[in-house]
């Protein structure tokens, strides 16, 4: 349960700033100056502006020429959404969720920036709503949904499918009677809503809609009738207007039908809602009795209007309309009545299903006010975790796809410049298992509720100004091995009582933990106690290291003894890798399967500096990166104990022996993945990391087929900038960058060039080195391929041809920009990732026919990249 003050802080941050009338109603301006309102003009509505609701777009005013065709304010200016595919609104709803509510946001164009017309879509959350088509500038195009959020707001996202820029001219959510509009299961998208009788270019809406819904003319061809009575109408509970019930539409003949035709598209369910009363008194003998026919067959019937009373007749159940998506509607005299039939207005809705499968509520509110807290710039819109390619920066989530439950796992606002004290709303991200508060400005002591929390094993605090004592609590899950904790560079943090904080200053603090225990060692005067022989070896490792100065309290589960690492891995029993640095060998960690790198006798004698560079690396944690659980260093056996993956390595599932074959969405996803996972060692480790052997059989995958590096855990870390000195030869043949070969020098280009190969390798299926009589680089293979074939002679034959967009041709692009012969016209790993983003909305978005692909080389944008390939491998 969420308490009063998170309450509180969540209403701040989505602040509520409501019309004067006591309807629930919420009318926002987008594009409105913040902390602006105005009364609208027509409606006598309060409109305020969309500035605290919205994180991202650009304010932007119509043109003069069409701000003089339009009287109401709301679309005389809007906001739009250059930078980013996906943006969203966060709105709380006016009186919570499980309410029914009427959500209705609009567009008007109006040449603001001067380009081509835009194709967006619309979502619900992470639910797909509609699509908004701006065919011309000065027509409004508004989308409507009768809705029941099951949180207390909604998130209304616009989504770049790379056909102009998405705005948004206005939102505006009325909150409706729960009794009305009621569907089996889902929601209703209006597709018609008409008032007959109505005179040409009118509407009606607020105030005479007490639900302000907007009803508009129609030009039936059917004779008016205008009610000439004084008298008024009794409305029921979905309260039609007046003036709505006041005209109506009759056959010209008395045996004439009423009918009427929709396209509301193919396999389309619908939910009708007619509304009828009849204000003309009828003489002695006469009255009026419908019966009604939907696609020909009986409906309902007789049905009787009242007199100056409302009668609406809507449909229990979805409505199918068949040839072609038709909606075919009659209204018919019954045999027996003396007047034609009669119709004031008709509502057609189509059903809409929005799972809603998203992340916890209360863990999506925890964020919100962690972002408010922190006052962070992120650009966290949506849900944090749906759809997967939008998933937040700096978190990670975990899927359970049977109980529909999405939970935050991973979160890293590491050098974030976060002050102030550790937020109380981490609390309520009950399922972590990663926090990285390191590298800000938090000050205060470390909170009591970071012990509570069941499933946090890494916990970061180090390089703050964190003071007092680190809680009992926490400090006795690191004794139980169930927790491990950073906290160097906080210099006024005492591990233990009693605290002094002069004596802090000057010695070196170390808490160094194995499976045995935990053993706290103070420094003084360069004496070292341990309890055992092994021990006082790793303590002396310890203090002659670069943490001298610092309080460090050391990552449990990291140091591992040899005897250790055989009860993991039952004595070497599985081998499950093997590779140039060692074997990689399956185990069990508490239960859990780890796998466990045992570095061969040659590569130890390379590794001088093992153990610092495995202490870093079990503090680098992302979630499409293996993550390091510890290491071994005795004698002469070193190794590292990595997560377990499931499904083995990419290059395995590429091969022809694999039982499955990996679609095309699923291959562009793993590239995506491992692209996030290098693009964190680049450039979100301090000091960056270059991977050094990125390869196919290091990219693992998991269950789910989610993908993360592995074997980063023997690169060395290197500051950008002119290079690195590789201090011997590194990577794999086939994938070394060429440029290493003359310059003997390693940079983050190097890794893209490795990664293009792996590209390269999943849209062929072909290895690195090609299993021909040759040897042939899989690079010149594509090459030749292109130009003697194009796409089909390259594409992996076990895709098929079903899965072809355009996104094949952006992926191999990109592909062949990463492998090009000199650095500098390689991408970045941010450029890499988005691109990839790109792909994935392509082929999400966008469909081509088979007989479409009849593609030149030329239009792969290869360039320079074909007339270099003779200095290609």
């Amino acid at each position: 349960m969420a308490t009063l003050l998170q309450i509180s802080a969540f209403l701040a941050l989505l602040v509520l700033i409501q019309a004067d009338d006591p309807s629930g109603f919420m009318s926002i301006d987008c594009g409105l100056p913040a902390n602006s309102s105005y009364i609208d003009a027509k409606t006598r509505l309060k409109y305020v502006s969309d500035a605290e609701f919205i994180d991202t777009g650009e304010i932007k005013n119509i043109s003069s020429k069409f701000k003089n065709k339009t009287s109401e304010n709301q679309f005389r200016n809007l906001r739009s959404f250059p930078v980013g595919i996906r943006n969203c609104y966060t709105i709380r709803t006016p009186k919570g969720g499980r309410n029914r509510y009427l959500i209705r946001v609009s567009f008007m164009h109006g040449n603001y920036s001067g380009k081509a017309l835009p194709t967006f879509n619309l979502s619900l959350g992470v639910d797909y709503w509609d699509s908004v088509v701006i065919k011309d500038a000065d027509t409004r195009v508004t989308k409507e949904l009768i809705h029941v959020p099951p949180l207390d707001y909604v998130q209304i996202c616009l989504i770049d499918v790379g056909n102009g820029e998405p705005f948004i001219s206005a939102i505006e959510i009325r909150t409706l009677d729960n009794s009305t509009y009621v569907a089996e299961s889902g929601s209703l998208m209006l597709h018609e809503r008409l008032d007959y009788g109505l005179a040409p270019n009118q509407t009606i809406r607020y105030p005479d809609d007490s639900y302000d819904r907007i009803w508009s003319h129609s030009a039936a061809p059917h004779l008016p009738i205008i009610t000439s009575s004084n008298d008024s109408i009794t409305s029921n509970v979905f309260a039609v207007p007046s003036l709505v019930m006041e005209t109506a539409v009759t056959p010209k003949d008395l045996n004439q039908f009423l009918n009427f035709m929709w396209n509301i598209g193919n396999e389309s369910e619908s939910y009708i809602y007619m509304h009828f009363t009849d204000f003309i008194k009828t003489g002695k003998g006469e009255f009026r009795a419908m019966n009604i026919f939907i696609h020909g067959s009986y409906w309902y019937g007789p049905l009787v209007p009242k007199y100056l009373s409302d009668v609406t007749l809507y449909s229990t159940g979805v409505i199918r309309a068949p040839n072609g998506g038709k909606l075919n509607i009659s209204i018919q005299r019954n045999d027996s009545a003396s007047l034609p039939p009669i119709i004031n207005a008709i509502e057609i809705y189509i059903l809409k299903q929005f799972p809603q499968v998203q992340t916890n509520q209360a863990e999506i509110e925890a964020l919100l006010n962690i972002k408010s807290s922190y006052k962070l710039t992120k650009n966290w819109q949506g849900d944090p975790c749906y759809p997967e390619k939008y998933l937040w920066e700096g978190l990670n989530c975990s899927y359970n796809n049977s109980s529909r439950q999405t939970n935050i796992i991973s979160l890293n606002l590491s050098l974030n410049e976060l002050a102030g004290e550790i937020s109380s709303h981490i609390s309520n991200l009950t399922m972590i298992r990663y926090l990285d508060l390191s590298n800000n400005h938090l000050n205060g002591t470390v909170p009591e509720f970071l012990a509570t929390l069941p499933f946090l094993r890494v916990l970061n605090l180090e390089n703050n100004n964190l003071s007092g004592i680190v809680p009992p609590a926490l400090f006795e899950r690191t004794k139980n091995k169930t927790l491990s904790l950073s906290v160097e560079g906080n210099p006024n943090l005492c591990l233990s009582e009693p605290c002094n904080k002069e004596k802090n200053k000057k010695y070196v603090v170390p808490l160094a933990a194995s499976l045995g225990g935990v053993a706290l060692v103070l420094l003084t005067g360069g004496a070292i106690f341990w309890s055992q022989k092994r021990r006082k070896k790793r303590e002396k490792q310890i203090s002659g290291s670069s943490n001298q100065g610092k309080t460090l309290l050391m990552p449990l589960d990291t140091m591992f003894s040899y005897s250790e690492i055989l009860s993991i891995t039952n004595n070497f029993e599985r081998v499950i890798g093997k590779g140039g640095f060692g074997t990689v060998y399956h185990g069990y960690l508490h239960s859990s399967q780890v796998s466990v790198k045992m570095l061969s006798p040659a590569s130890v004698q390379c590794y001088k500096h093992f153990q610092e560079e495995a202490q870093l690396l079990t503090k680098v944690h992302h979630g499409n990166l293996t993550s390091v659980l510890g290491y071994c260093d005795e004698d002469s056996h070193q190794g590292l104990v990595y997560e377990h993956m499931d499904n083995g390595n990419l290059a395995d599932h590429l091969s022809e022996k694999s039982n499955h074959v990996l679609s095309w969405k699923e291959r562009l996803r793993i590239a995506l993945d491992a692209a996030q996972g290098l693009e964190y060692l680049h450039f979100g480790c301090k000091p960056p990391i270059i991977h050094r052997d990125l390869k196919s059989t290091n990219i693992l995958l998991d269950r789910n087929l989610h993908a993360k590096l592995a074997d980063f855990g023997f690169s060395k870390a290197f500051q950008l900038g002119d290079g690195a000195q590789a201090s011997s030869a590194v990577g794999t043949p086939g994938y070394l960058d060429p440029e290493y070969t003359t310059t003997n020098k390693l940079s983050e280009k190097s890794d893209v060039y490795s990664f293009g190969v792996i590209l390269l390798e999943i849209i062929t299926g072909q290895a690195a080195i090609t299993k021909s009589q040759d040897n042939t680089h899989i690079i010149k293979w594509v090459i030749s391929g292109l130009k003697e074939e194009g796409i089909k002679k390259i594409v992996d034959p076990k895709l098929g041809w079903s899965f072809i967009n355009s996104s094949i041709l952006e992926f191999i692009d990109l592909a062949m920009n990463c492998v090009a012969s000199s650095s500098t016209r390689r991408p970045s790993m941010t450029k890499v990732v988005m691109e990839l983003k790109q792909c994935l909305d392509v082929l999400e978005n966008s469909q081509v026919n088979n007989d479409e692909l009849s593609y030149s080389l030329d239009w792969v944008s290869l360039g320079s990249l074909i007339s270099d390939s003779n200095e290609r491998q």
